[in-house]
């Protein structure tokens, strides 16, 4: 690959059109560019200079040899034009888009979101060349542990802002024809369908009196899917050759830690835009085995929850599902996977409770915790940091979370979460206020009478105590919501 231009010639939005748009007035590189990206016929430049983290000539042969030329793919139609649909004029701009949306840490190479167009308007020809050939090998991704709310770490593995686009670029595509084939009990990355709707299916099941789950979890799902048993599968759906090799060259990328890069015999990395699909794909066959036997189950992603009626039959329907994921090379986690009451047990971070023979949605104990943890963290006392940082670090998650756990029918619950927050928060105020002088002076500013605010001031580092009994009177929820504080029952 030509070596990358990492400077900013002109606005974000020129640089863009001229990779993916038809305005006038383009130079002649611009325009060159821009016919690549139509489709249509020109001479095409040689590639120059060295491929930053350049791999081995044993990797390329891993991916495959028998790819046909640029020319022999203008040939092709149907199924066999694939790639043409990938680096088409249209796909690439929408791509472009989206991976400027979705932001993302820089990968491997360094380069980041915002230097990506000027690198395309410099280089789109020679790239599109090498996808059009079958030549184009993908960067390693670059590995990052995000540690779980459970204890452990979930290992992502980040493409290069260019891989992330042309992932995207394929599935769009890709999309659109594998998607209609899958199981309707399939909700995960899938477009219309949500996690959303997968808790809702599985309360349909439970009030229909299906009250025991079978609760299966795969172990290290996304480390452990062999790269044979998935091409097979893809094969079977995409027969353009130069696509199935970019798809397996993905597989086989390697991951960048600590300056070394390790190759991949296995698994798919999360972090991608095609790793989603590719888990889909792998696991459909399990969901039209289910199907075919007339079970109730929701799958979203890994997590696949099948609910029957009685204890025995969901120790046979787990039994089965043993052999179905073995054809398949994966392996159920035993420790995490039950046959259990599907009242309680969590699913997608909600919970089942009954009031009045009706099933309801709650929030599931371990989230609870996992969120009181993180908000113990964001409002610790000896952080040194001011209200309204303080307000600002929790804006950035919880909305979110209040977004996504809207149908938990448990408003208790959140009030009393509010009133802890709440309860914290006045700790840090008056710990900030620090010494009893500057305490009393504040609380008699804010109307409390001497008698309170010098009781106060003496015990003055007796944080949470003193809050409870005195700051809600000066800074009461009000002030808290103005000063942009989230509160889940507000």
């Amino acid at each position: 690959m030509p070596e990358r231009v990492t400077g900013m010639n002109r606005s974000e939005q020129s640089a863009e059109a001229v990779v993916v748009d038809d305005d006038e007035g383009l130079n002649e590189k611009e325009s060159e560019t821009r016919r690549s990206l139509e489709g249509t016929g020109h001479q095409k430049p040689a590639l120059a200079g060295p491929t930053p983290w350049s791999l081995s000539e044993a990797r390329a042969v891993r991916c495959g040899d028998e790819v046909p030329t640029a020319g022999q793919a203008d040939e092709r139609s149907g199924d066999d034009d694939l790639m043409e649909q990938v680096v088409a004029r249209d796909n690439m701009r929408a791509a472009l888009r989206r991976v400027k949306r979705n932001q993302g840490s820089p990968g491997a190479d360094g380069m980041s979101v915002e230097t990506l167009t000027e690198h395309l308007k410099a280089h789109w020809v020679a790239i599109r060349e090498q996808l059009l050939a079958g030549s184009y090998l993908p960067e390693p991704v670059r590995r990052c542990d995000i540690p779980k709310a459970g204890g452990g770490v979930r290992t992502l593995g980040i493409p290069t802002v260019l891989d992330r686009l042309i992932q995207q670029a394929i599935l769009q595509v890709l999309q659109p024809r594998f998607d209609p084939t899958f199981s309707e009990h399939s909700y995960g990355f899938r477009p219309g369908r949500s996690a959303h709707d997968a808790v809702r299916q599985a309360r349909a099941y439970i009030q229909a009196g299906r009250c025991i789950v079978v609760d299966v979890d795969l172990e290290k799902f996304f480390d452990r899917v062999n790269h044979d048993v998935l091409m097979g599968k893809v094969a079977k759906r995409i027969e353009d050759r130069r696509l199935l090799k970019l798809i397996r060259c993905y597989l086989e990328a390697g991951v960048l830690a600590d300056g070394v890069v390790s190759v991949q015999q296995e698994g798919t990395p999360q972090g991608g835009p095609l790793s989603p699909l590719l888990a889909n794909v792998l696991l459909d066959d399990v969901d039209k085995a289910l199907e075919r036997r007339g079970h109730a189950f929701v799958r979203y992603a890994d997590d696949c929850n099948v609910y029957v009626r009685s204890q025995r039959a969901g120790e046979r329907v787990l039994a089965g599902l043993r052999g179905l994921y073995a054809e398949l090379r994966l392996r159920i986690n035993e420790a995490k996977s039950a046959v259990a009451a599907a009242i309680g047990r969590p699913f997608l971070g909600y919970a089942f409770w009954t009031r009045k023979g009706e099933v309801r949605y709650a929030v599931a104990y371990k989230t609870l915790d996992a969120l009181k943890t993180r908000r113990r963290r964001t409002t610790a006392r000896n952080g040194g940091r001011s209200l309204p940082h303080v307000a600002e670090e929790l804006r950035g998650y919880l909305p979110g979370w209040k977004v996504y756990f809207r149908l938990a029918e448990t408003p208790g619950v959140f009030r009393s979460l509010d009133q802890w927050l709440r309860h914290r928060l006045r700790a840090l105020q008056l710990k900030q206020w620090r010494r009893g002088r500057r305490i009393y002076r504040e609380l008699r500013a804010r109307g409390v009478s001497h008698d309170l605010a010098a009781q106060a001031a003496a015990g003055g580092r007796r944080w949470y105590r003193h809050s409870m009994r005195l700051i809600n009177r000066v800074l009461p929820t009000a002030e808290l919501i103005a000063l942009g504080v989230p509160l889940m029952s507000h």
